[in-house]
């Protein structure tokens, strides 16, 4: 009698290895994309303003920014999809931990207490494909709203088009493949992050009404080298 070998297979949730899993710091993120990504192509996501080495904006042509004057000047490192998105998915987000107190005693929670408590946690707010360069009153505007469409609305930056209207973004037209495609990444690379319907279909139609360009997939390509993880969606695109 012959007898039966059963092989068994351990099975681990691909996202676990889809994603960012070599950078854990947010400081150490915004440096690798200055100096390893964007050297030479210091050009913000929403407003196409440059920037140089020390971080300081050169403001468009008709760029206005009536609020966050000061961090109007310089540049910051966006996450396209906020990480309020995907961070309140973490009990300690949500409930804090045991290890988030403070020197005072008292317990606190949020992204302070995820960035401390969980490691997961900081691999996806630090992962290179969601950060872009942006002007930092922009950023502050944009704040962690939702992209839609705001026909109605005036640019709240001068010839900028970025337009923000009760707690919704509309972004110029020559950032939203960008976005789409980065919601798209970040959707397919961790199970923690969902989409509304609405929004993902949103992204779709953006994915397909603006492709890629060249910076678009020489950006995903160095991210790649440095992260060590291939950005499918951008990998199906750019060849």
């Amino acid at each position: 009698m012959k007898r039966a070998f059963v092989t068994t297979v351990l099975l681990f949730p691909l996202y676990v290895f889809a994603g960012n899993n070599h950078i854990e710091s947010f400081s150490t993120a915004k440096k690798q994309l200055e100096q390893s990504v964007y050297f030479d192509h210091r050009k913000t996501l929403y407003c196409n303003a440059s920037f140089d080495g020390q971080k300081f904006i050169i403001p468009p042509p008709g760029f206005k920014s009536d609020k966050y004057e000061k961090r109007a000047k310089k540049v910051e490192w966006e996450h396209v999809v906020p990480a309020e998105n995907f961070g309140r998915t973490f009990i300690e987000w949500r409930e804090g931990d045991e290890l988030c107190v403070n020197s005072k005693g008292q317990a606190y929670k949020g992204r302070r207490c995820a960035n401390k408590a969980n490691q997961e946690y900081r691999l996806m707010q630090s992962d290179l494909y969601n950060l872009f360069p942006a002007i930092g009153s922009v950023n502050a505007m944009r704040s962690n709203y939702n992209f839609t469409m705001l026909p109605n609305e005036q640019s709240d930056f001068g010839l900028c088009a970025m337009k923000i209207s009760e707690r919704k973004v509309e972004p110029p037209m020559s950032a939203r493949g960008r976005i789409a495609r980065t919601y798209l990444y970040m959707e397919e690379t961790y199970a923690r992050y969902n989409m509304s319907k609405q929004q993902r279909q949103l992204m779709m139609a953006w994915d397909k009404q603006f492709p890629v360009s060249t910076w678009e997939c020489k950006r995903a390509d160095r991210i790649e080298l440095i992260q060590g993880n291939v950005n499918t969606i951008l990998k199906k695109r750019c060849h």
